[in-house]
């Protein structure tokens, strides 16, 4: 090859090069993102369309099912006018307040002593067939149970959401407690630490993922039990709505309240979520493909 040849080819700048791998991998987990999101609202749209078109051919009883025109109707009345309890607001407000309430008690309590059975044995032996038989008690029923003993008022609703939250949370707290790595113990006991360092440094931090698994469950648990409370009695709140369509077979009414307590569900999974992806921003993602 001519000198002239070779030079003018070393001179020659190099291709442009393709994008990164890190740019492919983000490009395809976002068109991956929008095509989840595109498919769910596909979805949404199709059931909701397929509910409204039966409702009005009468291939489903619109009295007993209604129809997604009319609870967007019967949610707009609310939002502009209000309902018989007073504002909207006010009945998420109190509802959510009493879940949140609930779930906050269920939680601590559920934690602190799983993680305190999980740590000392002789606790667990001594309480365990205590707490299995609690477990077993339908928790539902206590509702009544709570109504007579505290009234009316929010506490009646703040109790039922405790004892549903607290199980669920409790066992997880107790079995990330137990299932911490020994080796780690072991090495933070050679290093010096007493039984106090070891708790707060090595095995609540190692079982947080446990129970933050446990918390996506425990706050729907905490909406039940305000609503089921709300439902036997109540002078506010979600479930006082869902009683009172109830009673004058105003089907609507009863969707439109299950509605907007699903998006404040929805809501609440989604901050949940949220903190526990900044918390964990350690841990690698899932890619979610099976692979």
């Amino acid at each position: 090859m001519p000198l002239e040849t070779a030079s003018a080819v070393a001179d020659k700048p190099p291709a442009a090069a393709p994008a990164s791998r890190t740019e492919a991998r983000e490009r395809a987990a976002r068109n991956r993102r929008l095509t989840v999101y595109g498919a769910r609202v596909a979805v949404l749209v199709a059931f909701l369309g397929l509910w409204e078109v039966c409702a009005r051919t009468d291939v489903i009883d619109p009295f007993n099912f209604s129809q997604p025109s009319k609870i967007w109707d019967q949610i707009w009345q609310w939002i502009t006018h209000g309902t018989a309890q007073g504002s909207l607001g006010e009945q998420i407000g109190y509802t959510l307040y009493e879940a949140l309430t609930g779930w906050v008690i269920g939680v601590i309590c559920g934690v602190l002593l799983g993680i305190a059975l999980g740590r000392v044995r002789f606790l667990a032996d001594v309480f365990g067939p205590y707490i299995k038989v609690l477990n077993a008690i339908p928790r539902i029923v206590l509702a009544p149970i709570f109504l007579i003993w505290f009234g009316l008022g929010p506490a009646s609703k703040v109790a039922s959401a405790v004892v549903l939250v607290f199980f669920p949370v409790f066992f997880n707290a107790f079995q990330g407690a137990r299932e911490v790595d020994r080796n780690l113990v072991s090495n933070a006991r050679i290093l010096g630490a007493d039984g106090r360092k070891v708790t707060l440094q090595v095995v609540i931090p190692a079982a947080t993922t446990w129970i933050f698994t446990s918390l996506h469950v425990s706050f729907g648990f905490a909406l039940i039990g305000a609503i089921v409370g709300e439902y036997i009695g109540a002078t506010k709140g979600l479930g006082l709505l869902v009683a009172a369509a109830q009673g004058t077979f105003n089907a609507a009414g009863v969707y439109a309240a299950m509605t907007i307590l699903a998006v404040v569900a929805l809501l609440t999974e989604g901050l949940l979520t949220f903190a526990e992806k900044k918390l964990f921003r350690w841990k690698p993602a899932d890619a979610g493909d099976g692979r």
